[in-house]
């Protein structure tokens, strides 16, 4: 099973990578297999280092709820 969390693009680089946020964490990500325009600001869901697929904001949002949902009933500190 494959888990992927909604990032949020922070800024792209003109290698074809952006620095992303995932739940407090930042990281390099390659843009190389993603088919939609994206922008910083834009959400994406990550694979590997890969973004794989751009959400609107508002599915994102539900999403990273429910995955701080998910931690905070497993007794992680709030993120």
């Amino acid at each position: 099973m494959c888990l992927a969390v909604p990032s949020r693009i922070l800024k792209i680089k003109e290698d074809n990578t952006a620095l992303v946020e995932t739940l407090g964490v930042r990281r390099v990500v390659s843009l190389d297999l993603i088919q939609e325009e994206v922008k910083e600001g834009d959400y994406v869901l990550i694979h590997v280092g890969f973004a794989i697929q751009k959400l609107n904001e508002e599915e994102a949002r539900k999403s990273l709820e429910l995955f701080e949902e998910a931690l905070r009933s497993e007794g992680v500190p709030d993120i």
